[in-house]
């Protein structure tokens, strides 16, 4: 917030901007509190709020948690700053996953696990650049303590004896980040315009429903709506130093913010012949390779889960 009220995407070309939208919405999401309806805008950088000429995706700091605030992995809720849990911010769009607190509930446990690892996915492979707060990358946690500002113990410092769910998490962030930094097409240097580009016949970005079909309006303005497939066709407009179009592989990115399973219908060519899955956030960790589904095959996505499935057109 500046002078005048909330200024995001309103700064000249070359700043860039912690994109509050972007942490309001993918916490509204991910404790399905909502819809798809801005969820395809932040996802894709933020084109809606960054629309002036010359501003590039890099404008957008994507994140969803920062040092002011919880980590990802609580809720607030905390008396140790002798406030009356009165102080620090109640805007905090969270959830307990349940159950108030630690818990020895093992689907309990799993489904904060799961949220987490999905909450980690869809930021590091949104479109902008992804900001993680310290810790989120082994499951730190302040005991729901959102506004540690007055505790130099236990509460604020990082603990670095992690337990196999702390070092399985780190494995699962490490291979996003490398996921990432392995393809252009997470790091698209220009918006995406919906229609071919560099030479191709596919739009650059395609939103698809689990029936297989391309989203229509009536799924994208229902509230109740929690499953959304973002297609990223890998024809980027950047050109190579002889003056090519860049390319990548395809992706499609399955996602479900809501609390049953979802049966997906894969799409069918042009999009894609095979799916190859590199990501299901209903694991604890990444495998090097996952299986291949043929186009029209149905995969499952996990309530409030997110998988990543690498496309060929061949």
């Amino acid at each position: 917030v500046g002078p005048g009220g909330y200024q995001v995407g309103e700064f000249p070309p070359l700043w860039t901007e912690w994109n509050g939208k972007y942490r309001d919405c993918l916490r509204d999401f991910w404790r399905n509190a909502t819809g798809v309806g801005e969820l395809g805008w932040r996802l894709s950088g933020s084109a809606d709020l960054y629309t002036s000429e010359g501003r590039r995706p890099f404008a957008s700091i994507n994140f969803i948690t920062c040092h002011d605030g919880f980590t990802m992995r609580d809720h607030k809720h905390y008396e140790a700053n002798k406030e009356g849990n009165r102080d620090g911010t109640d805007d905090n769009r969270s959830w307990n996953s349940g159950v108030e607190g630690p818990t020895d509930d093992p689907e309990v446990n799993e489904l904060r696990r799961r949220r987490t690892r999905s909450m980690l996915a869809s930021l590091l492979l949104s479109t902008g650049v992804p900001m993680i707060s310290g810790g989120d990358e082994l499951g730190r946690t302040q005991g729901g303590n959102n506004n540690a500002y007055c505790q130099d113990n236990e509460i604020s410092w990082f603990d670095w004896d992690l337990d196999s769910d702390d070092r399985d998490l780190m494995q699962f962030v490490a291979g996003l980040i490398a996921l990432r930094s392995q393809h252009r097409s997470f790091r698209q240097r220009f918006f995406f315009s919906g229609r071919p580009t560099g030479g191709g016949t596919l739009e650059d970005l395609a939103w698809f429903s689990p029936s297989g079909h391309h989203m229509d309006a009536a799924e994208w303005n229902d509230p109740a709506t929690r499953a959304l497939g973002m297609y990223i066709s890998g024809e980027l407009k950047g050109r190579n130093p002889d003056g090519t179009p860049q390319s990548d592989v395809p992706f499609l990115i399955l996602i479900n913010g809501g609390g049953s399973a979802v049966e997906w219908t894969l799409p069918r060519m042009p999009y894609g012949k095979t799916y190859q899955v590199l990501v299901d956030t209903a694991k604890p960790r990444l495998a090097p390779a996952g299986p291949v589904l043929r186009s029209g095959a149905t995969l499952t996505v996990e309530p409030f889960g997110l998988v990543v499935t690498k496309v060929s057109r061949r």
